[in-house]
């Protein structure tokens, strides 16, 4: 057996530079939408990663959604071989982060220390789990620079929004092939007592009830398009949502509410165009002859897809037949199969391995209960060998107040590298 005391010291002493790294990270405001400073992070970890012994690569998803010469798209890939040959473990985390919003107490972009938890939109989600794999994987090459194989280390692009620019392009274009890699590791928060096993499934569309405008002090003269939106709703209400309250999944989700089917009405929309905030006037007088909804259905391994869009045209259609002059159109915006990796897989095995001898408990296995990169690395890579480790507590993404706690970094660091020895160390 490997005397792993030299790594566990060599963490030790790594904690101010995570610290340091995670607040630089958080300070370079990724925000996707639209997709700000993507080339700035690269070029952070880039000038990291280097100076590290890693080769690095900086890639441009180009004609990806959001790709412009304003907003390009840049991941990077970084990749550190060992003395012999053996298997390349991959540690994948997305650089982008959802937008601030409203109830921040801390600077969402500051990155602060307060009482061993770092504040910042995206400390949790999750460039605290890029920075506990970069600390990690510099660890253990500094600690056995003769090991086997190969350490990768990816910063991705539009996570938050799909990933098409990210780990899709990227998968797309071989960096995943299973010839190549063959552990991957996404440290996204999911606690760091967990592994990941995969996600839900999600179909997205955009559902529009017409009308005809008229006069608003005649408006038996027109058709009200808001009002046909209401009746859509109220058939959703009534049939649609009590329906999926009774389906449950074998899928070990979090948190429980997950583990049952769900929808979420994102938007809704119907006459006028809002006006700037800067306008001072009052609305014209019509009914309106338009009324949109965007939909974000999750589905589980149990459903098929094609039941999830009939559930909804279902009711649509009975609509049109039922009440005067409804009509309608559904444009699918996207969709995302569930994707579940097997907890008797290496890299998932081998982790719950180490979770027990840090922690000193058993590893929990779940999923998640919406969409993360996996799903490019499973269907378009083909490469099934992967999970979702990290630190952070999944109920802060995306929160107000967001922060990644220093002891919790920790614990995934020394999960991280023990993990890195079980597979990449000899084994006398």
């Amino acid at each position: 057996m490997t005397d792993l005391a030299p790594l566990l010291a060599r963490i030790t002493d790594k904690r101010d530079d995570l610290i340091a790294l995670t607040q630089d990270l958080i300070r370079i405001p990724t925000l996707n939408p639209p997709g700000d400073n993507y080339r700035d992070i690269c070029d952070y970890l880039d000038r990291r990663l280097s100076a590290h012994g890693f080769t690095t690569e900086l890639i441009r998803a180009h004609d990806t959604p959001g790709d412009s010469e304003k907003y390009p798209r840049w991941n990077i890939v970084a990749r550190r071989d060992g003395a012999q040959k053996g298997d390349c473990v991959h540690f994948n985390s997305h650089t982008d982060v959802v937008e601030v919003g409203n109830g921040w107490t801390q600077d969402p972009f500051g990155g602060d220390l307060i009482d061993g938890k770092i504040y910042g939109r995206g400390a949790c989600d999750m460039k605290g789990g890029l920075a506990a794999s970069i600390i990690a994987a510099e660890a253990f090459i500094e600690t056995y620079p003769d090991f086997h194989g190969a350490i990768e280390i990816s910063g991705t692009a539009d996570e938050e929004s799909g990933g098409y620019g990210g780990v899709a392009y990227l998968a797309e274009k071989g960096f995943f092939d299973p010839a190549k890699v063959q552990h991957v590791i996404i440290p996204e928060p999911l606690n760091k007592d967990r592994v990941c096993l995969g996600h839900r499934g999600g179909w997205w569309a955009e559902i529009e009830t017409f009308g005809e405008i008229a006069h608003g002090s005649m408006p038996f003269l027109g058709d009200c398009a808001v009002r046909h939106m209401g009746a859509v709703l109220n058939k959703f209400e009534t049939d649609l949502f009590p329906a999926m309250a009774l389906r449950r999944t074998d899928m070990p989700v979090v948190p429980e509410g997950a583990r049952q089917s769900t929808m979420n009405i994102n938007s809704i929309h119907g006459g006028q165009k809002e006006q700037a905030d800067d306008f001072t006037g009052l609305p014209a007088h019509c009914v309106p002859d338009s009324c949109r909804i965007v939909i974000d259905r999750r589905f589980l391994d149990e459903e098929p897809l094609d039941m999830v869009r009939d559930e909804v045209t279902g009711i649509l259609d009975g609509l049109k037949s039922s009440r005067a002059k409804f009509d309608y159109a559904l444009t699918e915006l996207n969709h995302v199969l569930p994707s579940m990796t097997d907890r008797n897989a290496p890299i998932a095995a081998t982790i719950a391995g180490q979770i027990q001898k840090v922690l000193g408990k058993p590893a929990q296995f779940v999923a998640s209960p919406g969409t993360y990169d996996q799903k490019h690395i499973d269907r378009i890579g083909k490469l099934k060998n992967c999970v979702a480790y990290g630190p952070g507590i999944l109920e802060l993404a995306h929160k107000p107040d967001e922060y990644i706690g220093v002891d919790d970094m920790m614990v995934s660091v020394e999960v991280m590298v023990r993990s890195l020895a079980a597979l990449l160390l000899p084994k006398d």
